[in-house]
């Protein structure tokens, strides 16, 4: 039976009650947690005998957000594993031989990607953590380091979020000892070298609605999701072009979770689409953004604000990034990376040039959170304003939805050309 439940209410004094009363409350608690007899309860379901001495875990580290995160174990001998997949809810399934939890309750809070954290022992001879996932997850990378000469072991487990088709892949693809899986790490997708990849990022989405239209009162989600379905179309015609969306339905993702999942299709650009309001109404047409750690005006600032709120509006909590998210961000300022964003800016605008109505200074720049990205050059599209009734009306109009693509897909054409031109 399980030692620890985190969250949960606090442990009794199970042992301290008669055997009858201590033998009812053990049924009720396996009814009360039917998965646990799912995932195998047997006393021999752990990775095998021990030495005579159970392991020690005695600190526990949880870092991330709803995109990665890592989890680090400390254990006082090297200790052997296995991890799987369980769905419905999902989990993260860690089995280890008898050991002692020392940590911290406060250390082994669920954070990131996890909703709920349970651990203990699952009979004599085994032990087991259970990560339950608040979305599908993959662990990316399961190993164990040595500290100090050998005299402590670190397990470092770090998960990402994946969309629902790759983790029932990974749940297909376990392939199983008795009753115990054996790990299988998830790999990003492979992708065609020959192929340029583009992630197409519909804003917003679900509970974060954006801006709403003046005259059709039509959600900006609905704008971004029909004009980003429009594009991914239109340069999947382009030869040797691979569109992908980060978002196909009307559902919320984070920002981390956005540039997780282009960088997980190998995307070689990066194209947020929004169609935002603005206090002044007579402004109108679209605007070019990449990501500058300081914003080129005040109309930029605000915008960049707004967006990088998007979080916050679906209850997302914004907490200081562990260190990890912190190099990326210093990152993405490297010269190669902001080089090549600036210069798809540059080819939209002058590909939009004449055709497409811009809005002066049509090129800007902010601290757009999901432009950050550190290897795949980024741009956020705005393709109009929804509280400019004339902008309003072609945003709403599929047949410029398509000559906006159009456009896109020759700027990005331009964009490969030059790329081509200086070396690739």
């Amino acid at each position: 039976m399980f030692e620890r439940c985190v969250p949960c209410a606090p442990r009794g004094s199970l042992f301290a009650l008669p055997i009858l009363q201590r033998l009812v409350l053990s049924l009720a608690l396996a009814f009360a947690f039917p998965a646990f007899a799912q995932d195998g309860a047997a006393a021999d379901a752990g990775p095998g005998d021990t030495a005579s001495k159970p392991l020690l875990a005695y600190g526990a580290r949880i870092a991330g957000d709803d995109a990665r995160t890592r989890v680090v174990l400390d254990f006082d001998r090297k200790p052997e594993f296995l991890v799987r997949y369980v769905d419905n809810p999902v989990r993260v399934i860690v089995d280890l031989p008898e050991t002692a939890f020392g940590v911290k309750a406060e250390d082994m809070q669920a954070r990131g990607l996890f909703r709920e954290i349970r651990y203990g022992a699952m009979g004599a001879r085994s032990a087991r953590i259970v990560f339950t996932a608040i979305k599908p997850v993959a662990v990316t990378a399961a190993d164990v380091k040595s500290d100090d000469g050998g005299k402590s072991f670190r397990l470092v487990l770090d998960a990402e979020r994946v969309d629902r088709a790759r983790f029932r892949g990974l749940l297909d693809e376990q392939k199983w000892t008795g009753s115990i899986a054996v790990p299988k790490v998830a790999q990003p997708a492979k992708t065609d070298p020959g192929q340029f990849v583009i992630a197409v990022d519909a804003g917003h989405g679900g509970i974060d609605t954006g801006a709403i239209g003046v005259d059709s009162k039509m959600e900006e989600k609905t704008i971004t999701l029909a004009f980003a379905r429009e594009l991914a179309e239109r340069l999947n015609r382009e030869q040797g072009v691979k569109a992908v969306l980060t978002r196909d339905a009307d559902e919320f993702l984070s920002l981390n979770e956005r540039v997780q999942i282009a960088r997980q299709k190998g995307a070689n650009l990066f194209i947020s689409l929004h169609a935002d309001t603005l206090k002044q109404h007579d402004i109108r047409g679209a605007t070019v953004y990449t990501i500058s750690d300081k914003a080129s005006d005040h109309l930029a600032a605000s915008l960049a604000e707004r967006e990088n709120l998007s979080d916050q509006i679906a209850g997302v909590a914004l907490s200081d990034e562990p260190a990890e998210v912190a190099d990326i961000l210093i990152d993405l300022t490297r010269r190669e990376t902001q080089a090549f964003s600036i210069n798809l800016a540059r080819s939209v605008v002058s590909s939009f040039e004449g055709q497409i109505n811009l809005i002066n200074n049509p090129h800007r720049f902010a601290g757009f959170r999901v432009l950050q990205a550190p290897d795949v050059p980024s741009i956020l599209l705005e393709i109009g304003f929804m509280s400019n009734k004339d902008d309003e009306k072609l945003l709403v109009d599929p047949a410029w939805r398509r000559k906006v693509a159009d456009h896109l897909a020759e700027a990005v054409r331009r964009y490969r050309l030059g790329g081509a031109k200086n070396g690739g």
